[in-house]
């Protein structure tokens, strides 16, 4: 199987964190393990097929500050939440399914968007369709198309914070186009 030549630029984040992983995995970041670590790396990038990660070039730290609060603040309210869904409500609770397509096609803020999602509790990533960028997410406590609704808004939500922070200028420019609509 033959494929594109990646550029180092493109392709040393990838590296960055295979060795990253290689030193947390032996728990180990002398020199020469890390020296290790990336020889193994750059043998692994190269003969298997990973597909590259496309990088915007850009992170906006303001945005991610506030982006990480408000997570934070959702993984305390999703908690609580779901403390007293299983006291108070038991096995009476209803769940649901919900597709949500997002705007980025991009693998990494599909990712992103998907891992931010899981770590809320109360929901989880049971699906994701790469071809059209549709999450597919297991819900507790949904009981009605409003609630659907409220639910793929939060998620479209999160996404968008995830542009904020590094998503491409095109990305950029429909989530302005969204707000002046």
């Amino acid at each position: 199987m033959s494929r594109r030549r990646i550029s180092l630029r493109q392709e040393l984040p990838l590296l960055v964190w295979l060795v990253i992983v290689w030193g947390a995995l032996w728990q180990d970041f002398s020199p020469g393990n890390l020296l290790f670590g990336a020889l193994l790396s750059v043998a692994v990038a190269r003969l298997f097929y990973l597909p590259p990660v496309e990088l915007s070039g850009r992170f906006n730290i303001l945005h991610a500050i506030p982006f990480a609060l408000m997570f934070l603040a959702k993984v305390v309210m999703a908690s609580m939440q779901l403390l007293f869904l299983a006291v108070w409500r038991g096995p009476r609770v209803k769940n649901a399914v919900v597709a949500v397509t997002l705007r980025s096609h991009q693998d990494l803020l599909v990712t992103a968007t998907g891992h931010v999602i899981s770590l809320i509790p109360g929901s989880l990533v049971v699906e994701v369709d790469r071809s059209t960028s549709t999450l597919y997410l297991h819900a507790l406590n949904i009981s009605s198309p409003q609630e659907v609704e409220n639910l793929k808004n939060e998620v479209l939500s999160i996404e968008a914070g995830l542009i904020r922070i590094m998503g491409t200028r095109d990305e950029l420019e429909i989530l302005r186009t969204e707000a002046a609509a």
